[in-house]
């Protein structure tokens, strides 16, 4: 057995393609995977976690949040003329100890619980 450790996923098909990240505690964030390593630790673009509902936090609801934007003063020379604007950016790290599930986004549809009794039955 060699001393390096690896991934059990395969997660190199994914860069810059949008990924589905479910963490513990019920946490849900979307984003397009920039980069990994082999413990898991993922870099995510354009980062988008789904609010919980508040009274269920086991779920989510249509709710989201960006995460990681960083505002960065950009200053732009247009001749003698300086103009300055804000820019934001959208990074979001999840920590690979927190990850529990990683899928793509695309190809993918949300299904109706099959396990879910119906009311009054």
């Amino acid at each position: 057995m060699s001393g390096r450790k690896e991934t059990v996923l395969d997660l190199a098909k994914f860069v810059d393609k949008g990924v589905q990240v479910k963490l513990t505690g019920g946490r849900q964030v979307t984003g397009t995977l920039k980069g990994y390593d082999q413990l898991l630790n993922l870099v995510l673009d354009e980062a988008v976690e789904f609010l919980r509902d508040p009274d269920d936090p086991l779920k989510t609801t249509d709710q989201t949040r960006q995460l990681g934007l960083i505002i960065t003063l950009v200053k732009i020379h247009i001749g003698s003329n300086i103009c300055s604007d804000l820019k934001t950016v959208g990074l979001a790290i999840c920590r690979g100890t927190a990850v529990m599930l990683v899928s793509p986004t695309d190809g993918t549809d949300e299904i109706a619980n099959p396990f879910l009794q119906p009311d009054g039955a």
